[in-house]
């Protein structure tokens, strides 16, 4: 049985793949900062900050063997970029980028010990490509996808693997939340505003977490294996 540990995993995304892994029969456990929601999940539960190093190190002691671990917590803060405060770029950076680094700091050697891991990090459309004003998110989910190659490279012949899957706007609390506060300063309906986030989609609609919860099970699997230092897009052809 696969030992999975899902970062961010009360909701969302993450929420979506930690049920996906639980259906397939892994042994799954779930970590964040939201210890009401990490319950109502129904799934083993670890309050961790991923923006805090010595609380990823106690959380994944822990959680115990880990093979799978998917670093999905992250968030998003718009300003534009050369009016953006300092405190706004270090709480991306930390959140989606040094994030990654401490949860692969932290977990991956048991992997390698063991001679099999997966290593997967939640990034976005914005780790390949511009997002206007969220020029510190951009940054942080480039970094993200930057980091994940080469950790690739360097655990290649350890039967351990590192990729990034990277979707649009999908269907959560997150992006609800955006559109609300969309909505709220510019006028326009809820509606108005998630249209907005998928015009450049030719599908034309929010990506669903079960979509992307299933290419994080494809790269857990076997027939994944030579799949490495990948990103793999999620977004109806958006970035095509």
């Amino acid at each position: 049985m696969r030992r999975v540990f899902v970062t961010g995993g009360g909701s969302g995304i993450g929420l979506a793949m930690a049920r996906a892994f639980a259906s397939s029969g892994a042994q799954v456990t779930i970590a964040g900062r939201a210890r009401a929601k990490l319950e109502a999940a129904g799934l083993p539960h670890i309050a961790m900050d991923v923006t805090d190093e010595a609380s990823v190190e106690a959380g994944i002691a822990e959680a115990g063997p880990i093979d799978i671990f998917i670093a999905n917590a992250g968030g998003a803060e718009t300003a534009p970029a050369l009016k953006m405060e300092r405190a706004l770029w270090d709480r991306m950076i930390a959140l989606n980028l040094t994030s990654i680094y401490s949860c692969a700091r932290a977990a991956v050697p048991q992997m390698v010990e063991r001679g099999w891991g997966r290593f997967i990090a939640i990034g976005s459309t914005a780790s390949v490509g511009g997002a206007p004003y969220a020029s510190a998110y951009a940054a942080a989910k480039h970094g993200l996808l930057g980091f994940v190659r080469s950790l690739a490279v360097e655990l290649a012949k350890t039967g351990v693997t590192a990729n990034a899957i990277c979707p649009t706007y999908t269907d959560t609390p997150l992006v609800a939340q955006a559109a609300a506060a969309v909505s709220r300063k510019t006028g326009r309906s809820s509606n108005e505003a998630v249209a907005a986030f998928v015009k450049d989609n030719p599908m034309a609609r929010l990506i669903k977490p079960e979509e992307v919860a299933g290419a994080a099970l494809w790269l857990a699997g076997d027939a994944a294996a030579s799949v490495n230092g990948q990103a793999i897009v999620i977004d109806g052809g958006e970035t095509a």
